[in-house]
């Protein structure tokens, strides 16, 4: 943490001394040049090609170690993917997004639905890639600002497992209790049937 704390020092210091960048923020800098320590687009190429050759290599050594293909179409679905395994493998090693040629063609043809026989235009992956890209560094973003916002706040709130549930047939807002948050639920409908009784 000093030498975050010491890089924004710097760079505030350097930021001082231009008149016309007295509106950046020198913490956002210093994130923003901790999150993309990759300056081209060869250096993300030559990072992932390290990442397959190494998968690859371990797979030939050992067939228990195979990679897993996650089909994608949207950089959205990209996003929530990769989430989704990282949440529930704690990592991402072996995880591939994969772009097939059915989705490309019958969902990302700018002239419609077209037949599995790459007749899509040549932009396409291109583009597709590029939105995948986008979508995995706003992921990226959102989990650096959790953990830059645990390093200057140390004393956050720890929010405890034993939650109670207060259920509510009306408009009104409900709450969830605990011993150490509160946060407003507004619920429309009756609960399902299958509502655990409190």
């Amino acid at each position: 943490m000093s030498a975050y704390l010491d890089e924004i020092a710097r760079v505030g210091a350097q930021i001082q001394g231009k008149d016309e960048w007295h509106a950046i923020n020198p913490e956002y800098a210093v994130r923003m040049q901790l999150q993309n320590r990759f300056k081209t687009g060869l250096e993300i190429a030559q990072y992932t090609a390290d990442i397959m050759r190494r998968d690859m290599a371990n797979y030939d050594a050992d067939s228990s170690k195979y990679t897993q293909s996650l089909g994608s179409w949207h950089g959205f679905v990209a996003q929530q993917v990769m989430m989704s395994v990282k949440k529930h493998q704690q990592t991402t090693d072996r995880r591939y997004i994969y772009l097939s040629g059915w989705m490309v063609a019958a969902l990302r043809s700018k002239f419609g639905p077209l037949p599995d026989q790459s007749m899509h235009e040549k932009t396409t992956v291109p583009e597709l890639i590029e939105e995948i890209y986008t979508f995995l560094r706003q992921a990226d973003a959102r989990e650096l600002r959790h953990i830059f916002a645990a390093w200057t706040k140390p004393a956050r709130m720890v929010i405890t497992s034993t939650v109670s549930l207060n259920v509510s047939t009306t408009t009104k807002p409900t709450w969830y209790r605990s011993s150490r948050i509160s946060m407003p639920v507004s619920v429309t409908k009756k609960p399902p049937i299958c509502w655990p009784n409190a």
